[in-house]
């Protein structure tokens, strides 16, 4: 709008400028109320358009979730041995905690005897390692 035609160059010298009684367009009451106020009420369609998940809640979260970030199964430990591993002792060793893998899952068959280090493993995992006549360490 131009400057010409507003109210506060307008009314210069008025004190209302145009709204009635002192104290009318001044304060909350001109608009609804303070804050988020009158958004189950006269403000609805407002809360509608500009905030429509102001009510309500998020669902429950543990809290502390274990988050598996990276993950093996017993399927990959030939090839990530290939790729990874060393051998220590006479023993084909496996660091997946220094891989950065989380958890050992116990998914295919497992052709190689591995010592395997790793945080978490499933329990069968731990039982076909074992069976080849390997062994898990768990690492913190």
């Amino acid at each position: 709008m131009a400057t010409r035609l507003r109210k506060t160059r307008r009314f210069r010298g008025s004190r209302t400028h145009g709204w009635g009684q002192i104290g009318q367009h001044r304060s909350s009451g001109h608009k609804g109320g303070l804050g988020r106020s009158g958004m189950h009420k006269h403000l609805f369609s407002t809360l509608l358009k500009d905030d429509p998940d102001h009510f309500g809640h998020d669902s429950t979260h543990p809290p502390h979730p274990i988050i598996t970030r990276k993950w093996a199964s017993v399927r990959d430990l030939d090839d990530i041995y290939a790729k990874h591993g060393k051998e220590q002792e006479g023993k084909k060793v496996l660091d997946l905690a220094g891989l950065g893998y989380d958890k050992l899952l116990g998914g295919g068959q497992l052709k190689g005897v591995y010592s395997v280090k790793i945080p978490r493993y499933t329990a069968s995992a731990e039982e076909k390692i074992k069976k080849a006549g390997g062994e898990v360490l768990a690492v913190d």
